[in-house]
């Protein structure tokens, strides 16, 4: 693999500077799945197309309509590395958790399996982490990145109101909180105590985040938002939900230790920063 992967190609030349060590870093993609079964397996395919070296951690958070089957399936077809059952539904936030607890990887990254978000922009979020930059990446939905669906704009105003909420508590700036697509070193994640079972993951990574001192940075994403009728799940309650989320996760313990952890290189064994 060159220093610059194969879908990235076509864009605006990186930098001047020492190559990247794509090769040499594993990117844990911990996938939560719930009744997904007209996307997993076209998710699972284009995760695996991604010219990186993935470890791809599935997790079934209790899915009733043949899900579970077609995910050993696929498992046995070599597109899953590690695969987790939960025995009833328990929510995103503990399907993602268990996904952290599997992930071995250099850096782990947060992909829900409905196709909203393009697992081929995962290279350009990684880039800032083997650049030496960051220690967690957002991808943000709202910085023009590319295309977005034109809909739901209740669901829009909405998301942006928690992100500013969030912000005041957080003293971050970010433009989208609430994004699927949360990357973070994971020695960094190992870290941080995550408790939220539901959609409450979400704000609660982001104050851990904060509090640990983490260095974040928010790269410009597409996204193409399902309708109710093709299978979104969030609600309202949820959204109502996520201002406790986000009360309880940055004003009440446990909080996040200052985390002081090596350069990025240096974890490579390289003795220096990237």
């Amino acid at each position: 693999m060159t220093d610059w992967p194969t879908s990235l190609r076509g864009r605006p030349s990186p930098p001047p500077g020492p190559p990247l060590p794509w090769d040499r870093v594993v990117l844990s993609v911990v996938i939560p799945t719930y009744n997904e079964m007209s996307t997993a397996e076209r998710l699972l395919r284009r995760v695996r197309e991604v010219p990186l070296r993935l470890e791809v951690v599935v997790v079934d958070d209790g899915s009733t309509d043949g899900t579970r089957d077609l995910l050993e399936t696929l498992r046995d077809a070599g597109l899953i590395d590690t695969l987790v059952f939960h025995a009833r539904n328990r929510g995103k936030g503990a399907a993602v958790r268990t996904g952290f607890d599997a992930a071995t990887g250099h850096v782990v990254v947060i992909q829900d399996a409905d196709l909203e978000y393009d697992p081929f922009e995962l290279p350009r979020l990684l880039e800032p982490i083997l650049d030496g930059w960051a220690d967690a990446v957002f991808g943000s939905r709202f910085l023009g990145g590319g295309p977005q669906r034109v809909h739901m704009y209740w669901h829009y105003l909405g998301n942006r109101f928690l992100t500013f909420v969030s912000n005041v508590f957080t003293d971050l700036n970010l433009t989208d909180m609430e994004t699927c697509y949360k990357m973070v070193r994971r020695d960094l994640l190992r870290t941080l105590p995550l408790t939220r079972d539901r959609f409450g993951i979400e704000p609660e990574l982001t104050a851990r985040l904060a509090q640990a001192g983490a260095r974040i940075y928010e790269m410009p994403i597409s996204y193409r938002g399902r309708s109710y009728a093709e299978g979104k799940k969030i609600g309202w309650k949820d959204g109502v939900a996520a201002f406790w989320h986000i009360f309880r996760s940055n004003a009440l313990p446990p909080k996040a230790p200052r985390w002081e952890g090596p350069e990025f290189g240096e974890m490579l064994g390289e003795g220096r920063p990237v």
